[in-house]
């Protein structure tokens, strides 16, 4: 089509999309063209504010390596990772659900751990914790055998890929669940953090004048065949920041009952008060058992 004014452009490209075979990438990038052209007209989008989008996207990927995210960052400080998240999960959207958010520090191959084993793989001082997750189908069945990579943040609130002072692969581990869909560990319970804020989302947080916190949890990865991969965070029940998460990420559902007890552990004889305890439940959806790409190595 030979373009006479700004209102030919959209059913030009409108008809080229609809010339795509695969039916599925059809349909996202006719939608995508009508909605992408509708808001450019919506906001009157100048010449120089397209620049400076195209810039951003490219500063995007520059920052993203071996160790950081930014996209991943962006999405959630956008809230579009909750959303495709809610979306897809808990029965499309209609009931709760222990999905969430997978973050941009999962990494593939965390050591394995036996179940009362510990995530400590450094001297890393804090309040301990003691956490036993129960692993269930939708009917409530226990589910033996599934691996569940479980990965926080320290009490200082960093993970150890971005602290020197922590070992490789600190406070991280992979247990498999017993007969009874159960795993448990030791670890030192963990603090909220500030994302990265270096960066295009730390300048778009400011413009805002929003806070970069995330409240502290606990990261679960869960695989087991015949079932649909679940990634879960486990939020502390008293974080200043549950109802202000910066990547949007809090559900009723996810917030868990750290429980604080001031006696003695009854079997860890090196505690002996404060610790932490935390129960937690994780359903996961039948459907298809497949590993995310980790968003960092």
């Amino acid at each position: 089509m030979i373009l006479q004014r700004q209102e030919d452009v959209t059913p030009a490209v409108l008809e080229v999309m609809e010339r795509t075979h695969d039916p599925r990438i059809r349909e996202i990038m006719v939608s995508l063209i009508r909605h992408l052209h509708s808001f450019v007209r919506d906001v009157r989008l100048t010449e120089a504010e397209f620049r400076a989008a195209n810039a951003i996207l490219n500063e995007i990927g520059q920052l993203t390596t071996e160790t950081h995210n930014e996209m991943v960052l962006m999405c959630g400080s956008l809230g579009v990772s909750s959303l495709v998240c809610l979306l897809n999960n808990g029965d499309n959207g209609n009931t709760e659900t222990s999905q969430s958010l997978l973050g941009p520090f999962w990494r593939l191959n965390s050591p394995r751990v036996e179940n009362g084993g510990t995530l400590l793989r450094s001297p890393t001082p804090g309040e301990p914790l003691f956490m036993t997750g129960f692993v269930q189908d939708t009917e409530g069945r226990p589910i033996a055998g599934a691996e569940v990579d479980v990965w926080h943040s320290s009490p200082v609130g960093l993970y150890e890929n971005q602290d020197p002072d922590q070992a490789d692969m600190n406070l991280r581990g992979k247990f498999t669940t017993d007969a009874e869909g159960r795993f448990w560990f030791r670890s030192i319970k963990p603090a909220g953090y500030p994302i990265p804020t270096n960066g295009v989302v730390g300048r778009l947080l400011a413009i805002q004048d929003r806070h970069p916190f995330r409240p502290a949890h606990v990261h679960a990865l869960v695989f087991k065949e015949g079932f649909k991969t679940l990634t879960s965070q486990v939020y502390v029940d008293d974080d200043p920041y549950l109802e202000t998460d910066v990547q949007f990420g809090v559900t009723r559902a996810l917030i868990g009952d750290y429980v604080r007890h001031e006696e003695p552990h009854p079997t860890a004889a090196d505690v002996a008060g404060p610790w932490y305890s935390l129960d937690y439940t994780f359903t996961m959806e039948p459907g298809e058992a497949v590993l995310p790409r980790p968003p960092i190595k």
